[in-house]
């Protein structure tokens, strides 16, 4: 398990801008972040094919997206691990993921790991939500059991939408992401 730490990249701060990117989605299209524009939320997750963290939280990552995309929610996945060590998650590994668990957002590859760094990702997966102006409003962890979901007792992710929809303050809009450190070259 990873905890942000001074030592790592530099986590963006809640209120701050969404960087822009420019990445290569496994569907055959460059996303930007203007590509989400029409997004109410958007909500961006740092992930990965190998991780057991992302693995064990990805069917609630794509049911959450099925459920909030309706309402005007943007999801989209981001890979950013260095592919030559780790050839799970290469660019065509990433396309197969995507069509074998029915990824309803763009999965990106965050090739060059730039995104990753100006982001300031530390784990797979490590999520992000934008309210509309594109500022960070939750930064964090989907929810607080990875391994079993029936154990969940803290669904973050969900209720910072819920919240972020109703107008409200996300209740709890930092906590610690849990997962595999990021693959950097």
């Amino acid at each position: 398990m990873v905890l942000i730490t001074q030592s790592g990249p530099q986590t963006l701060p809640l209120g701050a801008s969404a960087p822009d990117f420019s990445l290569p989605g496994t569907d055959g299209q460059t996303y930007r972040l203007a590509s989400f524009q029409e997004a109410k939320l958007l909500v961006i997750s740092f992930t990965c094919n190998h991780c057991p963290y992302a693995k064990g939280v990805e069917d609630r990552f794509v049911r959450l997206a099925k459920t909030y995309q309706p309402k005007g929610i943007g999801f989209l996945a981001i890979s950013a691990n260095d592919a030559a060590n780790y050839p799970d998650d290469s660019f065509e590994n990433m396309k197969r993921r995507a069509a074998e668990k029915g990824f309803c957002f763009p999965y990106l590859y965050d090739e060059p790991q730039t995104t990753a760094k100006a982001y300031g990702a530390v784990c797979t997966p490590h999520i992000f939500v934008f309210d509309h102006e594109r500022k960070l409003i939750y930064e964090g962890r989907i929810d607080d059991n990875w391994q079993n979901e029936a154990a969940v007792k803290a669904h973050d992710l969900h209720d910072a939408l819920d919240a972020a929809l109703a107008g409200q303050p996300v209740p709890r809009p930092q906590t610690n992401p849990m997962g595999c450190s990021i693959k950097w070259k």
